[in-house]
């Protein structure tokens, strides 16, 4: 059985995502949820699963440091949130670490998502 080619980068990541049909970014709102790129879409921290964490570190630069959230609402979409770690964070912004702490994580296997 041929084994998946190694994803070493963020755009790597998002673009397997993207050839998946994963193309829901969430952000912050003003008022501290979560909205996606469906307009319509308004989360709280119970509206979702964090199913997988990625670590990009930049080989000289610390602002190339990231983080990938892949999440699941409760209607089984996939979304993710792309953050940048350490001082270049905006965590600290809106409540983000505190929306971020309340999402449960979910105990699964998410290399379905890239065969």
């Amino acid at each position: 059985m041929e084994q998946p080619a190694e994803m070493n980068t963020l755009s790597q990541i998002l673009e397997k995502l993207r050839q998946k049909g994963i193309a829901n970014e969430l952000g912050m709102t003003d008022h501290g949820k979560m909205q996606g790129t469906d307009p319509g879409k308004i989360y709280s921290p119970e509206d979702l699963s964090i199913i997988k964490t990625y670590r990009f570190e930049g080989d000289s630069d610390p602002g190339d440091n990231s983080v990938l959230y892949i999440l699941e609402d409760k209607e089984g979409q996939i979304g993710y949130i792309i953050d940048a770690y350490g001082v270049y964070s905006s965590q600290g912004s809106l409540g983000f670490s505190d929306f971020l702490k309340k999402i449960p994580t979910a105990h699964r296997d998410l290399q379905e998502l890239f065969k």
